[in-house]
C-alpha cells in the first residue's frame, strides 16, 4: 500500500527568501514527481520573482489570506484571499504583496521542478552569494525557466 503524507501545521522543510518563506508541503516523493506544493509567505509590500516563464511546469497559486497581485505581460491581477490562478507553461508572470498584511498563499508545481530551485536558492544565499536578477536567472534556467523580457505567447521569446 503507497504511504500517505500528512504535513501539519508546523511540518515541513522551510526556506527563508528576503522577505519570503517558502513550506515545502510536498517535494515530489510522495507523488511520483507529479506534483509539488508549497505555503509562501510573503511580507507586507514586497516584490516577488522577476516576471518569468516555465517551459515545462504548469504552476498554481491559491491565495490564502491577504490579496496577491500577478503581473502577466502587461496585464495586473489582483488576486483576494480564496482565489485561485493556474498559470500554463509559457505564461510570463510574476507576483507581489502590495498589500499592509502579510499574503499566503499555497503554491503547486506539476510536475514538482520548481522545489528544487527553491532549495538552490537557499543555498546560494547560505554560501554568501547575492540573488540578483542575472544570479536567480541562472538558477531558473536548470529548471526550464527563464526571465520574461517579451510577451509573445511563444515561451522562447
Amino acid at each position: 500500500m503507497a504511504e500517505v503524507s500528512v504535513v501539519g501545521p508546523e511540518d515541513g522543510e522551510v526556506i527563508t527568501l528576503g522577505p519570503a518563506r517558502i513550506r515545502i508541503l510536498e517535494d515530489g516523493s510522495t507523488t511520483g514527481h507529479r506534483l509539488g506544493a508549497a505555503e509562501i509567505t510573503l511580507a507586507p509590500h514586497a516584490p516577488g520573482p522577476q516576471q518569468h516563464r516555465h517551459a515545462r511546469h504548469d504552476e498554481g497559486f491559491f491565495v490564502v489570506s491577504g490579496t496577491a497581485r500577478f503581473t502577466v505581460g502587461d496585464s495586473v491581477h489582483d488576486a483576494p484571499a480564496g482565489s485561485l490562478v493556474m498559470v500554463p507553461p509559457g505564461a510570463p508572470h510574476s507576483f507581489a504583496n502590495p498589500g499592509a498584511q502579510p499574503l499566503v498563499m499555497i503554491n503547486t508545481f506539476t510536475p514538482d521542478l520548481y522545489v528544487q530551485y527553491f532549495r538552490d536558492l537557499r543555498n546560494m544565499l547560505a554560501s554568501g552569494q547575492q540573488l540578483s536578477d542575472e544570479a536567480v536567472a541562472g538558477v531558473m534556467n536548470r529548471y526550464e525557466t527563464v526571465p520574461a523580457t517579451t510577451y509573445a505567447a511563444d515561451p522562447e521569446a
